[in-house]
């Protein structure tokens, strides 16, 4: 992975992926879930490699066409009346939107979430909150790591059944069933010695203890300094045009509307987008910077 913005101090990738994951919670405007998936998927394919496009589709699309399907045979509101359900209740236009709406707003948190644990190592969140709250930073650090260690262990343990004929894709029904419990019990198993293995490595090491140093790697320097910056003024920019001014004000129900398009809501689409796509901002000049020294070599 060639990531420039996971190489920043970990306060700056801690305080990127906190303003960008409220913001994409709370702010269901359409332009900006739009953003927030766009920028997302980006950002995520930048990490991950190509492979990420076809993973993120798989489950991208069936959501958002789920939830534009399913919301409105729970959400009847709106006004503006498409046809009426076998069951008399009607299909209104709004419902539609504020499925794929609600659908946009999960998937993009699904991928900030895995750029989050690409980025935000166990370590570097350990060092940001170690010396504050030790304990419950080593089990937040434990749990972020959980979901892809599980994963791969998972794999691991089911080709091994495989192996000899114990998967779950083998015998009867009752057969599968068993084996899907033999693997479950062994996963489990392997979770909890995992992490009793863990807490005695971490308790040897005096991790806790008044007055314990711990090395570092991580230096604050000049370019910190400006991304916190960056961050910090278009996030104040996007808090005060969006939610105190309104230039972010949307409604679905019971019919779509929101702020007129003027110069505030535009500038705040376009600091929103710069907010979101800034990593990968930051990874482009350093290219072009690398390749300006290696034309001058």
């Amino acid at each position: 992975m060639k990531d420039t913005f996971s190489r920043y101090h970990p306060i700056v990738n801690f305080l990127y992926f906190t303003f960008v994951g409220i913001f994409s919670m709370f702010f269901m405007h359409p332009v900006c879930l739009l953003i927030s998936l766009v920028c997302s998927f980006t950002y995520s394919v930048e990490l991950g490699g190509r492979r990420r496009v076809l993973t993120n589709l798989k489950f991208l699309l069936p959501t958002i066409i789920g939830m534009g399907i399913m919301n409105p045979a729970f959400n009847h509101e709106g006004v503006t009346i498409i046809t009426y359900l076998r069951s008399g209740n009607p299909l209104t236009l709004e419902s539609i939107v504020y499925g794929i709406g609600a659908a946009m707003m999960i998937c993009s948190m699904i991928l900030w979430f895995y750029c989050y644990n690409q980025v935000m190592t166990s370590d570097k969140f350990i060092y940001l909150f170690g010396k504050i709250i030790p304990a419950l930073s080593l089990v937040l650090s434990m749990a972020l790591r959980f979901v892809p260690k599980f994963k791969s262990q998972i794999e691991i343990v089911s080709n091994s059944q495989r192996a000899i004929g114990r998967d779950v894709s083998n015998g009867k029904l009752i057969d599968r069933m068993k084996n899907g419990i033999t693997i479950l019990s062994i996963m489990i198993t392997w979770s909890l010695e995992n992490a009793i293995e863990t807490s005695d490595s971490m308790r040897s090491r005096g991790y806790g203890l008044n007055g314990r140093t711990s090395f570092s790697i991580y230096k604050f320097e000049n370019r910190d300094k400006l991304a916190i910056i960056a961050i910090v003024i278009l996030s104040s920019f996007i808090v005060l045009g969006g939610k105190v001014f309104g230039g972010f004000k949307w409604r679905y129900f019971p019919s779509m509307k929101g702020s007129n398009i003027n110069i505030l809501s535009i500038s705040l689409w376009i600091a929103y987008f710069i907010l979101c796509i800034l990593p990968i901002m930051i990874n482009r000049q350093e290219d072009r910077q690398w390749k300006s020294t290696q034309l001058e070599i």
